[in-house]
Order: C-alpha cells, then sequence, then structure tokens
C-alpha cells in the first residue's frame, strides 16, 4: 500500500471514530460537566482551588486546563486559582523513588489540599492507580473529586463525585474529547466569573 493510501485511510479512520465518539455526547455528559463548573465555581468563591492530575497525554491535558485557568482562554480577567499535580519533577521523582509511583499524586493533595479545594483527575482507562490513590488521599481531607474519564470509567468512576465518561474505547478519540470538555468547563467558569464582575 503506497504512503497516501495509508494515510488517507488513517485520515479517515479517525475522523469517522470522532465523529462517532462526539455523537453519543449527550445532556448526560453537559450535566455531568455543569457539576463539576458549579463545584469548581463554589469552591472559589470559598478561597478554594483546583487540582488536576493525570499521566502521560493526561498530564498534558491537566496542565493544559490549568494554563487556561490561571492564564486566560478568551476573555481578560483575574487569573483563577488551579494547580496541576504534573509538574514539580522534583516532588514527584522523590515522592516516586521513597513511597512509590502510585503515590506521586497523593502526597501532594495530602499537602496542598484544602477542605475548599477540588480535585480532577483525568484517566482514559479510570483505572490510573495514582489517580486513585489521589482521590482516596483527598477523601481524607474532605475534597470532593471529579474525573474526566474514558471506556467504561473503570474503577475511578464508583470513587468520585462525577465524572464526564467519554463514550469512546479509543486513548487518542478520549484524550481529545478530555482536552474539548475541558475547553468547555474553561469557557464555562470565565463567563460565569465575567457575569458576577
Amino acid at each position: 500500500m503506497e504512503k497516501r493510501d495509508i494515510a488517507n485511510k488513517l485520515f479517515a479512520q479517525t475522523r469517522q471514530d470522532l465523529l462517532n465518539a462526539v455523537g453519543k455526547l449527550d445532556d448526560t455528559h453537559m450535566s455531568e460537566l455543569l457539576r463539576i463548573a458549579d463545584a469548581v465555581d463554589c469552591s472559589w468563591a470559598q478561597c478554594g482551588k483546583l487540582m488536576v492530575c493525570g499521566n502521560g497525554g493526561s498530564a498534558s491535558d491537566a496542565q493544559h486546563i490549568v494554563a487556561e485557568l490561571v492564564g486566560r482562554f478568551e476573555e481578560e480577567r483575574q487569573a483563577f486559582a488551579a494547580m496541576a499535580l504534573t509538574v514539580n519533577s522534583s516532588t514527584m521523582t522523590a515522592v516516586s523513588n521513597d513511597y512509590g509511583f502510585d503515590f506521586a499524586f497523593a502526597r501532594q493533595v495530602e499537602g496542598l489540599g484544602g477542605e475548599n479545594d477540588i480535585l480532577l483527575v483525568i484517566s482514559t482507562s479510570g483505572n490510573s492507580a495514582n489517580c486513585i490513590k489521589a482521590v482516596e488521599s483527598a477523601r481524607k481531607k474532605g475534597i470532593i473529586c471529579f474525573g474526566f474519564l474514558g471506556r467504561d470509567g473503570g474503577a475511578l468512576l464508583e470513587l468520585l463525585d462525577g465524572a464526564v465518561v467519554v463514550p469512546s474505547n479509543n486513548t487518542p478519540r478520549i484524550q481529545e474529547l478530555h482536552i474539548t470538555m475541558g475547553h468547555l468547563l474553561c469557557q464555562i467558569l470565565e463567563q460565569w466569573q465575567q457575569d458576577k464582575s
């Protein structure tokens, strides 16, 4: 098969897979996203913050969402209180070395989290052990926990206060819709804050 034919086939398949996943998004997904947005909005009103974590591509998504909130998404406004638990390489490696990678986020939640905070875990499988441990750590501090998940939601689904579960089994498509949901979350929060000012 020619290189161009391979590329065309992959393009067509990717486009169809993405359209299929988007086509399965419904009011349930919007309701879950709204629950997350409302909780974050209430957290900020009480001087809390949003903590976000994930692995690999989901770590990048966590940082992307936080960058949009601390910087800006579309509107000029004050910075929002949000932090990615994926960015401090010294902390991540020290905790992983001393306690194991499963505790890379949990120790940060334990040390940095407060009762008015929100934890958002991002996991395409819903089974990331360090995200599960982060939720367990958050529960001990009374922190509300949400997720961006994929497939059937995995083990995390039962541990969270709510989750947007992308209707796909394909990791790249799940990640693409996670960042779409992340952008929508940022847009909703930004518009709500603009309406208050």
